[in-house]
């Protein structure tokens, strides 16, 4: 969707031609015009896990860390897509520390996920937040806002 929004800002003339069989762009934007900064996430379809374990569970497969379900906090819950789908985000939040990396991430590719994990140094967190050149969702300025207020003040200075 980001990427085609991209597309329509940079090439509006495709999204008039009426004739969608045969609408195609002659110079197609780089892939990466698609891509966006997401927090961790995933559909819960698994009735039998909690949604403690189902966070756990991606949280390996997108991010290669093996958080127990009992190390999650939840902060909240709230919707998005409102307008759209009006689906159910729960967010919460895991420390994790070098020793709990026991895979590579990247999520399944089969599936059409294409993850890299990104690290932002906490003194860079609310600049990248509210950069409005990099693309995020909600959900990852609430969470870094949500840091911010209930996390940094606690650690230690250097």
């Amino acid at each position: 969707a980001v990427y085609m929004c991209e597309v329509e800002r940079h090439c509006p003339q495709v999204f008039q031609n009426q004739d969608k069989e045969n609408c195609h762009l002659e110079d197609p934007l780089p892939a990466v015009v698609g891509v966006t900064y997401e927090l961790c996430a995933g559909i819960v379809d698994k009735p039998d896990l909690s949604l403690e374990e189902v966070a756990g569970e991606e949280i390996l497969e997108e991010c290669g860390y093996r958080v127990p379900a009992t190390d999650l906090r939840k902060i909240t819950s709230y919707r998005t897509g409102v307008g759209v789908t009006g689906s159910r985000h729960t967010l919460f939040y895991a420390e994790v520390t070098d020793q709990m990396k026991t895979g590579k991430g990247g999520g399944q590719p089969e599936e059409g996920e294409l993850i890299e994990v990104v690290e932002i140094p906490l003194e860079d967190s609310m600049k990248f937040a509210f950069d409005e050149s990099l693309p995020k969702t909600p959900g990852v300025i609430f969470g870094f806002v949500w840091f911010q207020n209930n996390i940094a003040p606690k650690l230690p200075k250097k």
